[in-house]
């Protein structure tokens, strides 16, 4: 494959083809609205594009491109558009073939950042001490080689996990510090160690010859701050730069754009301050609210007519983010008719308000509310959390209402809970050899493969299950190390459990007690990640819903006779999925159940960000209203029995 650049200097005259494109009409732009064809001619100096929920920034972000092309301002070489998502970026190539009839070929910078840095990067490999053919790796073996680290540097990884160390230099890289620029009050983090370690990984990465994900952007970045010959051969290449959901950009990013775009200044950026929503991961709101300070010159020009929503819902969303102060302001407005008031509903607790919205869908879906039908795809539940679905997943598997958990699996097929009904069962059934095998080595018991398969043989061989072919093995020494103790310790903590089911113990007292002598909550708390804390909240919910039933056998027993009555037929289904991964979605019918002090906005987020994190909380509900594009419900529970 031959370089997107022949040359470092491009021919004065226009290839044929781009001259045959030049002269060509341009009735791509009798489509866009006053402010989206502004944004789309507007081709001189810094552009920011502030487009509100649902006002067609992709329609104008992809026009644009295909003006640039279409009247030889640019060739398609020459320009660098930068997305978020792979999809996004199939997308954007899609639209621009399809606004100008014919199939775009060498638009080979058009793709993620990642992507883009990648093909960067190893152009300039040796710049940043490595080869052109280095390694990307994948998460997990960048928690091996953190792990090797740990245990090189005497650290004790249970209170100190990889997993943390791992997130915690994602976000120096995500802040453009090398190990060397980590203030010492971040790096003191992880034992007084953080950035120690930081330095010996990434002397490692490059003794592999590899590089992680934050690295290719890094990489890159640190080339062009000390490499001006590089730096200005880009500066001269991409002539024109976009950028879309700038908002999302993180200061690495932000200081990538901004190094390509300072000497000639084409740079135009898309993107809603109002839908900030990833702060957790790295975003910056103030890359896109100093955007007039960062780029001299720059025009502002506001998207403000809304295509999806009706007058109600903006008029709501409107007043919430109003109440923020880091914002540029906007008004979105619709030429749509007023529609339905948005519904506020209190609920006594969280389980009345699953009933009520499970009625509402039937309602909806049957016509009976004196408007249309709703078809059930056309409906989505919005929810802050991922512990919120599951009493939503339990009280439509009982009624047989078809749902699908978009961006993840359903509550009961979740990990953590299958590991945690896993011993629930076997305290239950202390026979139940499925159960044993899923959780005798997890957590971490020193009982790999091989031991286990002694276990099994040892069953088989003497016609008992496994937890009895495991005592039988011990007790013919069959085992021996730390593996022998933790194994033993197991087979005596199930018969304790299994005792206090048959004494009638208290079973949500007994559920958390299993959870805790098992080292199955300690083994999450100690991963420190925010993935760790939702499986966390996870399992406080699941023991919580055990509140219902009168014992672990009655809980077990109704999960299986609701799983069981699960379709996996194809065919429409209502949509559950959390705020933050609805971003860019639209649905008729939207549901915004848990709209409550502590639940939403975050308790966690205020107390680790105050202000700053309220104001992202809000900018969180105006995603969740504008997604809706005829009805919107908003419930609040006064009884949410979350953390037991």
């Amino acid at each position: 494959m031959s370089d997107a650049f022949e040359s470092e200097e491009f021919p004065d005259r226009m290839p044929l083809s781009m001259q045959a494109m030049a002269v060509r009409g341009t009735p791509y732009l009798e489509d866009l609205n006053p402010a989206q064809r502004e944004a789309v001619e507007t081709l001189d100096g810094p552009l920011l594009m502030l487009a509100g929920a649902g006002t067609g920034k992709t329609k104008a972000l992809t026009t644009r491109i295909a003006h640039l092309l279409n009247t030889g301002t640019a060739r398609p070489n020459e320009i660098l558009a930068v997305t978020f998502t792979n999809k996004a970026a199939r997308e954007m190539k899609s639209r621009v073939a399809s606004l100008l009839g014919q199939t775009i070929e060498g638009m080979p910078w058009l793709g993620t950042f990642h992507s883009i840095c990648a093909r960067l990067l190893r152009r300039h490999a040796e710049l940043a001490g490595l080869k052109a053919n280095f390694t990307i790796l994948d998460t997990d073996d960048q928690l091996r080689l953190l792990k090797q680290l740990i245990v090189a540097g005497g650290i004790d990884e249970r209170r100190w996990p990889a997993r943390q160390l791992a997130h915690q230099i994602d976000g120096w890289k995500n802040r453009a510090w090398t190990p060397d620029k980590v203030p010492a009050s971040q790096g003191s983090v992880f034992n007084n160690r953080g950035a120690e370690i930081y330095g010996q990984y990434q002397e490692r990465l490059k003794a592999l010859n590899a590089a992680d994900f934050g690295d290719l952007l890094l990489h890159m970045l640190e080339i062009f701050k000390k490499h001006e010959d590089v730096l200005g051969q880009y500066q001269r290449w991409f002539r024109y730069i976009l950028v879309d959901e700038y908002q999302d950009t993180n200061v690495a990013q932000h200081l990538w754009l901004r190094l390509l775009a300072q000497a000639h200044g084409q740079i135009c950026c898309v993107g809603d301050d109002d839908q900030s929503i990833y702060g957790w991961r790295g975003a910056e709101v103030g890359n896109i609210l100093r955007f007039e300070k960062d780029f001299p010159g720059a025009q502002v020009i506001r998207l403000e007519k809304n295509y999806r929503s009706t007058p109600q819902i903006l008029n709501a969303a409107g007043g919430v983010i109003a109440q923020n102060r880091g914002r540029l302001g906007k008004t979105l407005f619709t030429d749509r008719d007023e529609g339905e008031k948005i519904r506020l509903i209190g609920h006594w607790d969280d389980g009345e308000e699953a009933r009520w919205v499970g009625e509402e869908i039937e309602a909806l879906h049957a016509g009976t509310r004196g408007m249309r039908s709703f078809e059930l795809d056309e409906i989505a539940i919005l929810v802050r959390t991922s512990f919120q679905m599951r009493v939503f997943e339990d009280r439509f598997l009982s009624i047989g209402l078809p749902y699908r958990v978009v961006g993840g699996p359903r509550f009961y097929e979740r990990l953590e809970i299958r590991d945690a009904m896993a011993y629930f069962r076997l305290a239950v059934s202390p026979e139940d050899d499925l159960a044993f095998e899923r959780v005798v080595n997890t957590p971490k018991r020193g009982l790999g493969d091989r031991a286990q398969q002694k276990i099994q043989i040892s069953a088989r061989d003497n016609g008992v299950s496994l937890i009895e072919g495991a005592r039988t093995l011990l007790a013919a020494k069959g085992l021996a190390g730390k593996g022998a103790g933790e194994l033993l310790k197991l087979i005596n903590l199930v018969a304790a459990w299994h005792a206090h089911v048959a004494e009638g113990t208290d079973h949500l007292e007994l559920a958390g007690r299993i959870l805790d002598d098992s080292g199955y909550t300690e083994m999450w708390q100690n991963h420190r990640t925010p993935e760790a804390e939702g499986r966390l909240e996870n399992l406080k919910e699941l023991v919580q819903s055990l509140e219902q039933f009168e014992n672990l056998q009655g809980f077990l027993e109704h999960v299986s006779l609701v799983m069981d009555n699960d379709s996996n037929d194809a065919g429409k289904k209502v949509v559950i999925m959390t705020l933050h991964a609805a971003k860019g979605l639209e649905f008729p019918a939207v549901f915004l159940p848990g709209w409550e002090d502590g639940l939403f906005p975050s308790q966690r987020t205020m107390d680790e960000s105050g202000a700053k994190g309220l104001e992202e909380e809000r900018r969180l509900a105006y995603v969740g209203l504008t997604r809706a594009e005829e009805l919107a419900y908003v419930s609040f529970a006064g009884n949410r029995m979350t953390y037991g």
